[in-house]
């Protein structure tokens, strides 16, 4: 597969057409695509199929490229990365582009890592397209905490130890800890997925322990969940904050005593390369 570069488009509010009149007539549409948490083999048909008559594709930066290629050669990428403290682009203008392409009469796909409705912003995308009359379509992918738990052998839900699963996030809108209800977290038998935990993991884990849950609660952190790279750490609540040090992540922190079951160690099992027909080698 040939690997294209993204490239940045004139800032919004500057966004020019891409010089084909012919499609101008015709309406664009916004297709806000799940790309799952990595592995290409977890990218729904539905979201190849998206990506295959993308022609602009607007990624994040934890898509891997394996995913992107699936994409046509003559699709434009643009990346709107966003790192802690560091955004190529702010909310508004990302909203801003996808509404400009679409206008345009392009196929535009929002390809985003995971599941768009999953701490992924795609609310915020969906709203901006309806409020400007651009039809836009969902296609869910696979949330980072279902890759993580499968590939670590420890079930989110399970008979007599975990009768609930709640998502949360593990900074607030200004980097901060989250505002949280801690006294529902800290009950026993459910598990508590933490996204993007990493730098307050120390805090989430005080904040949990004050509130009633035990220290001993089992706990795991996986890095880079369903890619070749990933690392899982198994620990406690109390260990939490010491095992999350050094890790650059994307990480997810997972607390609860169906965690007792993961399997600490590498990446998942190897599987045969990915071969999808009518994607272009």
């Amino acid at each position: 597969m040939t690997t294209h570069r993204s490239s940045r488009p004139p800032r919004a509010g500057r966004l020019v057409v891409l010089g084909r009149g012919q499609r101008a007539r015709k309406a664009g549409r916004v297709w806000l695509v799940g790309a799952g948490p990595g592995d290409p083999e977890l990218l729904t048909l539905k979201a190849l199929k998206a990506l295959q008559m993308a022609d602009v594709v607007v990624h994040d930066g934890l898509v891997s490229d394996e995913v992107l290629d699936m994409a046509p050669a003559k699709a434009r990428r643009i990346s709107v990365a966003k790192r802690k403290s560091r955004h190529s682009y702010a909310q508004d203008e990302i909203n801003r582009m996808l509404v400009a392409f679409a206008r345009e009469g392009l196929e535009v796909v929002r390809l985003k890592g995971g599941d768009p409705f999953i701490f992924g912003r795609g609310g915020e995308e969906l709203e901006a397209c309806r409020e400007a009359g651009v039809e836009c379509h969902v296609v869910p992918g696979v949330t980072a905490a279902l890759a993580a738990s499968a590939s670590a052998g420890a079930p989110l839900t399970h008979r007599g130890s975990a009768q609930a699963v709640t998502f949360v996030t593990g900074h607030a809108a200004k980097g901060e800890e989250p505002d949280l209800d801690w006294e529902a977290l800290a009950k026993a038998n459910q598990t508590v997925v933490i996204y993007m935990g990493l730098s307050t993991a120390a805090g989430i884990a005080a904040r949990l322990m004050a509130a009633g849950r035990a220290g001993s609660t089992p706990a795991l952190i996986v890095e880079n969940a369903s890619r070749g790279d990933e690392r899982r750490i198994a620990t406690t609540l109390a260990e939490l904050a010491g095992a999350a040090e050094g890790l650059s992540g994307p990480a997810l922190l997972v607390v609860g005593e169906a965690m007792a079951l993961a399997k600490a160690g590498g990446a998942p099992a190897a599987v045969q390369p990915l071969k999808v027909q009518g994607v272009s080698e």
